[in-house]
């Protein structure tokens, strides 16, 4: 018997037959025996729709009542998913975050959880209830529902799973799992069976939209172990979970320790990020304090900032610096350098969003040089210049111009030898 959390996001339970299709992969790991606790998102477009709503009410809104209102999406698929498992024979109840209780801080919108109850969830288990839990929602200190963000639902999956102690939490989305690249860009994109953690967060937070950034860093914390499966395919391609849960049958990718991985290539994947916006600061007087004078007022400004890159001039007197941030913030960017001007002291100021960021993602790349150069000359050989260039343990992230972007992509993904055979 293995005591899993499945989770089950918008696509999955898009309309009432995504709910009973959803419902029967949950069958299927009752009927083997095993415990279950299952984790909805709203049906798709559900939430964007009461976001809509929310702000048509008013464009500055309470974000207390914002919680309220776009909190009811969740809510709705539980009972669904509920009344279809009991039509099924299966007992089952659906569970609101602040009935958990799982709780909250107090940043509504964007609340992080503290703490999961699970003494009322185990004590259901054994009685043989299934628990259908609304994901992205919790119970702030004041008493009010609170939400965990875009995606949050993931986030609550696995850290009901963690309070639980799990053996596993099971993402159920619209792909079959976690790819080389994307699959839209090069065909011959291969479905990984296993990526470790650090791998995955890589990927999460380059574009990949499989799994939430938050909820792989609190199963990375917790050691919750995470397979990313589709819910589209038949619930018989799926063996059920049993006392061996390292190796079953059936597509997925398990997103576990790096140990658990036995044989790790040095490049597991290529991300890319077309949300970026490069911003070039030209002829800054090349002093003590000018980084500061730049990047200051932009952390003031609760801006990020990604790559940088400094050319300082032959004379040592003056340095171009570029550096990227979200597109989304270039305009706010630009303003805040514009209002520091006088204290920064630069010729010229440019912003453009027609740069895209690339990244070769593997824990191999720890043990083995060379992975950069080979990068380098191959892109080169393409004609593709390289405008910054940020490194770690894991990983190697470039910034190129936009329209190479699928070039890049391909020729790196054949470099590394990820094409499927």
């Amino acid at each position: 018997m293995a005591l899993l959390v499945m989770k089950f996001g918008g696509t999955s339970v898009a309309d009432m037959e995504c709910i009973r299709n959803a419902a029967r992969h949950v069958k299927r790991e009752i009927d083997a025996g095993n415990q279950c606790a299952v984790v909805v998102s709203a049906m798709a477009g559900h939430t964007n729709q009461l976001l809509e709503w929310a702000r048509e009410a008013s464009p500055l809104h309470d974000a207390r009542e914002y919680d309220t209102v776009v909190a009811s999406g969740e809510q709705v698929t539980s009972g669904l998913m509920a009344i279809v498992l009991q039509s099924m024979g299966i007992s089952a109840r659906s569970w609101q975050g602040w009935q958990i209780p799982l709780l909250t801080d107090g940043v509504h919108g964007a609340a992080r959880i503290v703490d999961v109850a699970s003494s009322e969830l185990t004590k259901r288990f054994a009685e043989g209830e299934v628990a259908v839990i609304s994901g992205f929602q919790g119970i702030a200190p004041t008493n009010r529902i609170a939400t965990l963000g875009r995606g949050g639902s993931d986030t609550s999956a696995v850290a009901v799973a963690a309070a639980l102690n799990a053996d596993r939490c099971d993402i159920y989305t619209d792909v079959d799992g976690v790819y080389t690249t994307d699959p839209r860009i090069v065909p011959k994109a291969r479905r990984l069976s296993r990526i470790s953690y650090e791998e995955m967060l890589e990927m999460a937070s380059l574009g990949a939209k499989v799994l939430q950034t938050r909820s792989v860093e609190l199963a990375m914390v917790r050691k919750v172990r995470l397979m990313v499966r589709s819910s589209f395919e038949p619930p018989e391609r799926y063996a059920p979970a049993g006392g061996d849960l390292q190796n079953e049958p059936g597509p997925g990718t398990l997103v576990c320790d790096e140990d658990e991985i036995l044989e790790q290539q040095i490049v597991s994947g290529i991300a890319y990020a077309k949300d970026e916006a490069k911003v070039t600061l030209l002829k800054v007087a090349d002093k003590p304090g000018v980084a500061a004078s730049v990047f200051g007022p932009l952390a003031e400004a609760d801006i990020n900032v990604d790559m940088i890159v400094q050319n300082v001039s032959e004379d040592g007197r003056y340095t171009d610096m570029t550096f990227t941030v979200q597109d989304t913030e270039l305009e706010k960017t630009l303003k805040v350098i514009e209002g520091a001007k006088e204290k920064i002291g630069y010729s010229d100021l440019r912003g453009s969003t027609d740069v895209v960021k690339i990244s070769v993602i593997g824990v191999g790349m720890r043990s083995h040089a060379g992975v950069a150069a080979k990068m380098f000359k191959a892109l080169a050989e393409k004609g593709i210049n390289i405008e910054a260039i940020t490194t770690s343990e894991i990983k190697i992230s470039i910034l190129i111009e936009a329209a190479y972007t699928e070039l890049a992509v391909r020729t790196l993904h054949t470099l590394y030898e990820l094409d499927a055979e």
